[in-house]
């Protein structure tokens, strides 16, 4: 027995895809609107004699073993490891797109030595060498940033030379050269125009990587340094009390949970809006 999905089907599950992201991302635009309007605590800030509170009006998610504002930092939070999160990836694109399309469109030593060195990126997990570069270099978020952008911007230059090895052979390009354009003329107006697509739902997918990656290394003391308020320090400070105040993890886990779910939807509904998957098979 066949299931066949009719293309109404189809149609509903992607209108409710689209309403749950935009539902994300109007929470997402209205956290941001209260950190920088209402917000009134300093997130750095000691008052033992506040130490643990519970939830009330004034401190409405309650306050850490230091007597911070939770909420305050969670809100603040976010523009660490959501905001660090999004420059190493704009970093990594920036890098990786145009080394991908030269090695793609020229060949040649260039697209040898990019090889290797993508070969070598990619024999390892990407944790993996996020923790040993983070380790060489020494901790802090800079370093982290540093060393996720040195392993990130190898995806992007290989998922781009393959799409313009596969267009380069194509008639329209063979065209464009017969016409007497250049190769940059070439690559600007033929190629990035096809790249747009595949580069977008990868970044959209990465960034929930990337924010793991942020949270975890500095959970485990190699990305941001007390006191600041990221996502992952606050799992790592709150670990001692989670037996006597487990929100003071559990909110934290739930702010990640959230963007890095945000961030799937979102890489999902850009596949579906590029057709990257058909591209891809065919």
């Amino acid at each position: 027995m066949e299931f066949v999905i009719s293309p109404k089907t189809k149609m509903n599950k992607k209108r409710r895809k689209a309403a749950a992201l935009l539902l994300m991302m109007v929470l997402s635009l209205a956290v941001v609107t209260y950190t920088f309007v209402f917000l009134k605590h300093d997130p750095t800030l000691v008052n033992l004699d506040e130490r643990l509170l519970p939830i009330s009006l004034e401190h409405p998610l309650g306050t850490d073993h230091l007597g911070r504002d939770v909420l305050t930092r969670l809100l603040l939070g976010s523009q660490l490891t959501v905001g660090y999160g999004l420059l190493a990836l704009l970093i990594a694109v920036m890098i990786g797109v145009p080394i991908g399309v030269w090695a793609g469109f020229k060949g040649g030593l260039i697209d040898r030595v990019f090889l290797r060195i993508g070969d070598a990126f990619l024999s390892f997990p990407d944790t993996i060498v996020a923790i040993v570069l983070s380790g060489l270099l020494g901790a802090g978020i800079e370093n982290l940033l540093l060393a996720i952008v040195l392993m990130k911007w190898v995806s992007y230059a290989r998922l781009v030379r393959s799409t313009v090895i596969t267009e380069r052979q194509k008639d329209y390009i063979t065209i464009a050269k017969i016409n007497g354009l250049r190769s940059g003329r070439i690559m600007a107006k033929h190629l990035f125009p096809h790249l747009i697509g595949h580069v977008l739902v990868l970044a959209s997918l990465d960034l929930g990587k990337i924010i793991l990656l942020i949270s975890s290394l500095s959970y485990i003391g190699l990305g941001a340094q007390p006191p600041a308020p990221e996502w992952g320090a606050m799992l790592n400070d709150a670990r001692p009390h989670f037996q006597s105040h487990p929100t003071l993890m559990i909110f934290p886990g739930l702010a990640i949970v959230f963007v890095v779910l945000l961030s799937n939807l979102l890489g999902d509904t850009l596949c579906d809006q590029f057709d990257v998957k058909r591209k891809i098979e065919n």
